[in-house]
């Protein structure tokens, strides 16, 4: 899989290139968190975000599809003692209904063949009245941003769909999430965060 081969390498490229958006994104996210939440991150990644919002929360599932991403997210949060790590297909969430405050998935909507299969499943997992939190990088909005994201497509990655800011909106309106609020994290490839009341 040509994320496990990319888990050892992940963070040095993101730090290189997107430096500024790698480590406030986390940030931004963890600002949505409460400490009485449950949250639920799907697609944890090397646990960019996983290991910024586990100090806010009361206890937090990190999900991935990739045992190389989760084997790094695990170094990185081995100091978190509210964090646990399973490996989880986002079309498939093995936890009752209502079961999460707050559910995250990040960088993922665009990787995904049917992305509506994956929101439905957040709205499932999600309690009525929490919140769903998807960041995504907007890299078509930047002339740099889309070279690097043709870059990795050139060494395996493979996108579903590319998005700009205005995009990314009408991609939830075609939904029919018509209540979203959008926070930007700005850099070398920007990243689009909706935050969405779940009114199932």
């Amino acid at each position: 899989m040509f994320w496990d081969k990319m888990a050892f390498l992940y963070d040095f490229f993101e730090t290189v290139y997107n430096k500024k958006v790698f480590v406030g994104l986390g940030k931004e996210v963890a600002k949505y968190i409460d400490p009485s939440d449950r949250v639920l991150e799907c697609a944890c990644g090397t646990g960019a975000i996983t290991v910024q919002v586990a100090p806010f929360c009361k206890e937090l599932l990190a999900t991935d599809y990739s045992e190389g991403m989760l084997k790094q997210a695990r170094k990185k949060c081995r100091q978190q003692k509210n964090v646990t790590f399973q490996k989880i297909n986002i079309l498939s969430i093995p936890s009752k209904d209502n079961s999460f405050d707050k559910v995250i998935a990040g960088n993922v909507i665009h990787l995904l063949d049917d992305p509506k299969a994956a929101m439905s499943e957040l709205q499932r997992v999600c309690k009525p009245g929490g919140t769903l939190i998807i960041p995504t990088y907007i890299n078509n909005d930047s002339k740099s941003a889309n070279a690097a994201a043709k870059l990795l497509e050139l060494i395996g990655a493979d996108f579903k769909r590319q998005f700009g800011l205005e995009s990314y909106k009408d991609f939830f309106k075609g939904m029919g999430f018509e209540s979203v609020e959008y926070d930007v994290v700005n850099g070398r490839m920007p990243c689009a965060i909706a935050i969405i009341v779940n009114q199932k």
